[in-house]
């Protein structure tokens, strides 16, 4: 009877459930669109999530594919997600009925009482006493206000908030390989470009002095053009150490030891090539897509539920307790109907007077969700932030690789013309090696910029949240 009762009161009250239903996060925008989305840059969605794909770089693919695969920080986000997966399981296993075992084996003498009460000194207590028991026990609370409820809401959503994190694990890392290698790359044309000015400036200090043993030009000449030569040659080194940097800083991203790279990336190559058009989508798409947004919406959806949890300790506990075991002094009796004692009984817990400890831990839990609301809007305009800075970079970008492109042109020009009047002695050594010198730096310049345009479009898709899909799954 008690069961059927304690049944049908269960599914009576299972509707009860206290504290506030999750509404969904806080609208924090209306925008339609990006406003600083420059030409070139279209409103529809991202076709895939693997950027880098369009970069048409197989190096760079490998390395973003390998780092997604060794990454230390990839395999402790997920970590986290099984063990919030664990959480949750655990918050679903509360709410099932709790059944345990016991078994025992007791083996006792009883004292001499004679000696008490003057007997003989020599007679003695009985013989041991053995005694067997075997039992189990089952309990379960019945969650009449929902606060098991809760506490599995609550877990799930912070479980998908976990999922979201490995997610953005996933978006940070392909950005950080991907400018890393374009950094590299960069280095690598820039100090190719600085042995060849310095070269250049050491075939022009020997014909300054083979002009010198003519007498056509000054030892002062020939110093000007030495010290030119060195200070092209020291320019060398910083950038030799940045090289190094880059390749072990890809081998760190990639879960690998320094300079186990080096073999692979010291052979020089081309920059990426951009895509011609760049899909950003719309703000509403962004915030959907982005794993960082989606974390801290699914944590605001937990605090929510922790209210009602923490709401639910008010009221009454009811939980119904059974208990069935044997005892015997034979164990070959132990299973006999005389030797079985059983309970049942419902018992209530009721803590009326805490002195207010219920509704402390219901304000910090309203508190709690009053944070994690800032936060989630903080989060959301920080990724529209994010966006539009992003977006705004690429574009002066491009208008700074086109001008610096001009800039270049210009530049060998003048190179190529200083150095016909070098040749035909209406210039000297040093005009010519300046004039060089300003060709180089264009194309270094040049060269930087177009790494920078790169870099700010890989900056970009990382603020899309862009390269997790398909590969953010733990293990």
């Amino acid at each position: 009877m008690l069961p059927a009762v304690a049944a049908a009161l269960t599914v009576l009250l299972a509707g009860c459930t206290v504290g506030p239903d999750y509404k969904g996060a806080p609208t924090t925008t209306n925008a339609s669109s990006f406003k600083r989305a420059p030409d070139g840059v279209v409103a529809t969605a991202p076709g895939v999530a693997a950027w880098w794909v369009a970069l048409n770089d197989p190096q760079l693919t490998a390395l973003i594919e390998a780092g997604i695969g060794n990454s230390p920080d990839l395999r402790a986000a997920q970590a986290r997600v099984r063990e919030a997966r664990a959480g949750l399981t655990q918050q679903q296993r509360n709410a099932l009925p709790k059944v345990g075992a016991t078994a025992a084996y007791l083996r006792t003498r009883e004292p001499d009482l004679s000696s008490l009460s003057g007997g003989s000194s020599g007679s003695s207590g009985r013989g041991p006493v053995a005694l067997y028991l075997a039992g189990f026990d089952a309990s379960w609370e019945l969650d009449l206000f929902g606060g098991t409820r809760r506490a599995v809401e609550a877990a799930s959503a912070e479980a998908d908030a976990s999922e979201a994190d490995l997610a953005d694990t996933h978006v940070q890392l392909a950005a950080e390989i991907g400018s890393a290698y374009v950094g590299l790359r960069d280095q690598q044309q820039r100090i190719a470009i600085v042995r060849k000015s310095a070269e250049l400036e050491e075939h022009v200090l020997s014909l300054t002095e083979q002009r010198r043993e003519r007498g056509v030009s000054s030892q002062v000449d020939v110093e000007r053009v030495r010290t030119q030569v060195e200070n092209t040659r020291n320019a060398l080194i910083p950038l030799d150490a940045q090289i190094a940097e880059s390749l072990d800083e890809l081998a760190l991203l990639t879960g690998r030891e320094p300079g186990a790279l080096d073999d692979m990336l010291t052979q020089p190559a081309p920059l990426p090539a951009l895509p011609q058009t760049v899909a950003v989508g719309d703000p509403a798409q962004l915030l959907r897509r982005r794993p960082d947004v989606r974390a801290a919406e699914r944590r605001l959806a937990s605090q929510s539920a922790q209210i009602g949890e923490r709401e639910a300790d008010w009221f009454p506990k009811v939980t119904l307790f059974g208990s069935l075991s044997y005892s015997a002094a034979d164990p070959g009796h132990l299973v006999r109907k005389d030797n079985l004692t059983w309970l049942g009984v419902p018992y209530l817990q009721w803590n009326a007077f805490d002195f207010g400890r219920t509704k402390a831990k219901v304000d910090q839990a309203r508190a709690s969700f009053d944070e994690a609301q800032a936060k989630y809007e903080s989060t959301v305009l920080g990724a529209l932030r994010d966006a539009d800075v992003a977006l705004s970079r690429y574009g002066h970008e491009r208008e700074n690789v086109v001008s610096l492109r001009t800039v270049e042109g210009s530049a060998t020009r003048a190179a190529t013309l200083t150095e016909q009047r070098y040749r035909a002695g209406t210039a000297t050594a040093l005009d010519w090696i300046d004039a060089e010198r300003t060709r180089y730096t264009a194309e270094q310049n040049r060269v930087q910029s177009d790494a920078q345009l790169i870099k700010d479009y890989v900056a970009l898709q990382k603020s899309l949240g862009l390269g997790w899909e398909g590969n953010a799954s733990p293990q």
